[in-house]
């Protein structure tokens, strides 16, 4: 039990820990309004101001956040001229959505013409939708990088080898944390292309509740403490 809230008070603590439990809140209300909006007027109206509540909160939140994709880039461009092409689209793509994401909470917000919403909204989800695209393309190569590793260290070693059997636990801890990546990646591209092209799978309510709490829980586990 201790260990738990160890764990909870150290996910809390990350800038993402948060994001994610107030995306969950987002979305957990977002599907009791489109629920209770015919039965229980009232209790819809809260849960859709809580909805609209924890969705400005995380803007705010991420104030600044697209520069982590310029520090990405700086840090670490790719060990291969693939990588580092795909490495500097995705969060190209990224740093846009973060970037115009602060425009579209200040027009939110009334900071800014109301009527530039609309179009901050395009621009960021373009962006986001872009990246996203090669975050995943770069997330399916590792993993096919890793299977093709780890059917070669099993097929080389030998019965019992302690040392390949931790490679080996490794490769696969990757592959989990990479599919947590694409799942949340998708899940968001489906919100991206509700804002980008509006059609009538992507914008209906159950789409988006599902999406958001898929990429809110995959990213749960992806930043929850080891």
């Amino acid at each position: 039990m201790n260990d738990t809230v160890d764990k909870l008070v150290i996910f809390l603590a990350k800038r993402d820990g948060i994001d994610k439990l107030v995306k969950t809140f987002q979305y957990v209300s977002k599907l009791v309004h489109w629920r209770l909006e015919t039965t229980h007027p009232d209790l819809a109206n809260r849960a859709k101001l809580w909805e609209v509540a924890s969705g400005l909160s995380r803007k705010a939140f991420r104030s600044g956040r697209f520069l982590t994709g310029f520090n990405a880039l700086r840090r670490n461009p790719g060990p291969t001229s693939t990588f580092r092409v795909l490495s500097v689209l995705s969060n190209a793509g990224e740093m846009v959505y973060f970037f115009f994401d602060h425009f579209l909470w200040f027009a939110r917000i009334g900071l800014l013409d109301a009527s530039l919403a609309r179009r901050m909204s395009f621009v960021s989800a373009f962006g986001e939708s872009f990246g996203y695209v090669f975050f995943i393309i770069t997330d399916l190569i590792l993993i096919r990088d890793g299977l093709t590793l780890e059917r070669k260290l099993v097929m080389d070693s030998k019965e019992e080898d302690d040392d390949v059997g931790d490679k080996v636990s490794k490769i696969r801890g990757d592959r989990v944390m990479r599919l947590m990546a694409i799942s949340a990646n998708l899940a968001d591209l489906f919100i991206a292309l509700a804002d980008i092209e509006p059609n009538p799978f992507c914008n209906h309510t159950i789409t988006l509740g599902i999406s958001g709490l898929v990429s809110a829980w995959a990213g749960w586990y992806r930043n929850w403490p080891s």
